[in-house]
């Protein structure tokens, strides 16, 4: 693979170098499988450009520099207009030196700017004659297309028929959303189809993809049009494009916005990147354009880009990388996660080494090999993932990746039953993680119960499970190595404490799979006492709102697991203080005009003021109280997000459904009867 980030010095390196981008835009606009990521494509046409400025007489004709993005696939449909790709900056001062050239090139300030997303799709072209929708073509290389009109009626966001019957042409960008791509892997896997690697690779893919014997289904934004009876400023073109019936990103968080100066451009542009990882689809950067019709036509436009807009780059969150290894670890039920160990790469800014890889099935799926080079995905805070091998890369010498036929950690046999593989003593094979789980402050809340001392206890036989805490005696505790009389007091006093709290932090201390403590609070609402868990089967678990058929089973499995358990602390009335009201009671508290009845509530960010000093499930729980409903994320279902500080994606996505936002003070304002 050539090196992206070092200057050409010659003319060989620079020929290399052009036959490897014009070697990655084709298979990136026909197959969407490339080596090369964002980042290192456009490095790579950078150095290529800084080359040809030093030696102009050595530019070779198949130069990216000089053809539109695409230009590397041929087409048949020639275009009514060129569809130009846009010029790109990789910083604030270059965005800056952008506007200053334009406003230079017009002889005065620019009118106007709109700032809106740069999605991360296929650009097409949708004619229309008469309204009706009458073909689409790809960019191509902006002087003709292919015709992929076979794809339209799987292309939600772009009408089979105009609100008005106009010849005109609507261009934008097809791309999948993140739920779509999900859904399209799991359609083409079930046809026996390998994934697709990511979304913005699998959309190149699709479009030209027929005689399926499925269909995948993708979205369209518009940002242009060709035809219209008259020219626009681009702010009222988005709206009247919307008119028309055809969707754009102006339903978005990062919705088109008109600035007046650079500097709200600016500041616009940074807004947009901050929702980067919220949005429901993939960006790779921001376009900045001249708003006004008139600026658009004296700025005029090159050969391969017009001058009055620009697309300011953002750090790719995808790359190609190499998976070295895959460890395979046991989590405190049991369960046995594989992680993929990977060639350190930059992501967005951070250094990957590590990465998930779900279960084995899914390993199996993807058609993994050590030595692979593989794409890794990554954007915000979410968990580096592994999504596909770059097949054709592979030289040979890859390993088919071993998967564990004994538990990594004790030795003992491995349950398969299931997609998630699961060590057969389950939370026994990690009895000290179990014992710091269930000690947390939102399950028992011993406090002076850390690691270390779980261990001790674990490895001394005074501690098989939870229950066993309930029976040390001072005598045993002094007798373990740094435990005074006063750390020993202090522990059994936490502990007896911990006798007391409710029902539903108890049975969250059991760490059952399928459940955690929203679910817990709703078990322990329903049923009332940890003897009625304990008998209840499948079909009185699924009447718990959020336990359907399936999860059930899992409960009931783990619960019969538990049984022993379950019934030392019946004996030792754990879990026997006043819990959450029953389900029927909670109805009438709401009917009785609590402040969040029929309220689905988020939390997210940083609780202050009178919240504070509560933990994420203490304020969960204060919902409940008041009557509300929680959810752990937002959905069209959220009727109120409760934002703190550094509140990120999900306000996001409240914002863009239009869900009502307090902040914690205003919220504190709503309950404050409960807190007192």
């Amino acid at each position: 693979m050539i090196d992206t980030s070092a200057p050409l010095s010659s003319s060989s390196a620079y020929a290399d170098a052009v036959a490897a981008a014009v070697q990655a835009a084709a298979a990136y606009y026909t197959d969407g499988v490339t080596p090369l990521g964002d980042d290192e494509y456009d490095a790579l046409v950078r150095a290529i450009a800084a080359y040809e400025d030093v030696h102009p007489d050595e530019r070779l004709p198949d130069s990216p520099t000089g053809k539109v993005a695409g230009g590397a696939v041929v087409g048949d449909v020639p275009h009514s207009v060129p569809m130009l790709s846009l010029d790109n900056v990789f910083s604030a001062d270059e965005l800056a030196e952008w506007a200053t050239g334009l406003e230079r090139r017009l002889g005065r300030p620019v009118a106007g700017l709109c700032v809106e997303p740069k999605l991360d799709g296929l650009a097409v072209a949708a004619r229309y004659r008469a309204g009706r929708l009458a073909q689409l073509i790809t960019r191509g290389d902006g002087q003709a297309g292919e015709d992929i009109t076979h794809a339209a009626g799987a292309i939600l966001g772009l009408p089979p028929l105009l609100t008005e019957p106009l010849d005109v042409e609507i261009r934008g960008e097809v791309l999948f959303t993140n739920d779509q791509f999900d859904q399209a892997n799991q359609i083409r896997t079930a046809h026996g189809a390998a994934p697709f690697a990511n979304p913005r690779n699998a959309v190149a893919g699709t479009l030209r993809a027929k005689d399926r014997p499925y269909r995948v289904e993708s979205t369209f934004f518009g940002y242009d049009a060709v035809g219209l009876p008259i020219d626009l400023d681009h702010t009222v073109l988005l709206r009247r494009l919307a008119e028309l019936g055809a969707s754009t990103a102006a339903s978005t968080a990062a919705h088109p916005q008109y600035c007046a100066t650079v500097e709200e451009a600016q500041q616009r542009v940074e807004e947009i990147a901050a929702l980067r990882a919220a949005l429901p689809f993939g960006i790779d950067g921001v376009v900045v354009k001249a708003d006004a019709a008139a600026d658009q036509e004296q700025a005029g436009s090159g050969s391969r880009a017009p001058r009055w807009a620009v697309a300011r780059k953002l750090p790719a969150v995808h790359k190609v990388t190499r998976l070295l290894g895959v460890e395979w670890n046991v989590g405190r039920t049991g369960i046995i996660a594989p992680r993929a160990v990977l060639a350190p790469v930059v992501i967005d800014g951070v250094t990957v080494t590590y990465a998930t890889l779900h279960n084995p099935a899914d390993i199996t799926r993807r058609g993994l090999m050590i030595g692979d080079q593989v794409f890794v995905y990554r954007a915000g805070d979410v968990i580096p993932r592994v999504e596909a091998p770059l097949v054709d890369e592979r030289t040979g010498t890859e390993q088919p990746i071993a998967f564990p036929e004994a538990c990594p950690r004790c030795g003992d046999a491995i349950d398969t039953s299931e997609q998630r593989w699961r060590c057969v003593r389950g939370r026994n094979c990690q009895a000290v993680a179990s014992i710091r789980y269930a000690v947390g402050r939102d399950q028992l809340d011993i406090e002076g119960l850390g690691g270390t001392r779980a261990v001790q206890l674990v490895e001394t036989g005074l501690v098989a499970d939870i229950a066993d805490l309930f029976t040390l005696t001072r005598e045993q505790l002094l007798a373990l190595d740094r435990m005074g009389e006063t750390s020993t007091d202090n522990l059994l006093a936490a502990i007896a404490t911990a006798r007391t709290q409710p029902l539903n932090r108890v049975f969250c201390a059991l760490g059952v799979r399928g459940t955690g403590r929203t679910m817990s609070r709703r078990i322990a609402a329903h049923f009332g006492s940890m003897a009625a868990i304990r008998a209840a089967d499948a079909a009185a678990l699924a009447q718990v709102e959020g336990i359907g058929a399936e999860k059930a089973r899992v409960i009931v499995t783990e619960l019969a697991e538990l049984g022993p358990l379950l019934d030392k602390l019946i004996a030792q009335n754990v879990g026997t203080a006043e819990t959450a009201p029953t389900a029927a009671a909670a109805a009438t508290t709401a009917a009785a005009g609590s402040p969040l009845a029929g309220e689905a509530v988020v939390v997210t960010g940083s609780m202050t003021g009178a919240l504070a000093a509560l933990s994420r499930n203490e304020m969960n729980e204060l919902i409940e109280r008041a009557g509300g409903k929680v959810s752990g994320s937002v959905s069209k279902k959220t009727t109120l997000l409760v934002a703190g500080e550094k509140a990120g994606s999900k306000r996001a996505k409240a914002e863009e459904l239009g869900i009502r936002i307090l902040t914690p003070e205003d919220f504190a304002d709503l309950v404050t009867d409960l807190l007192t």
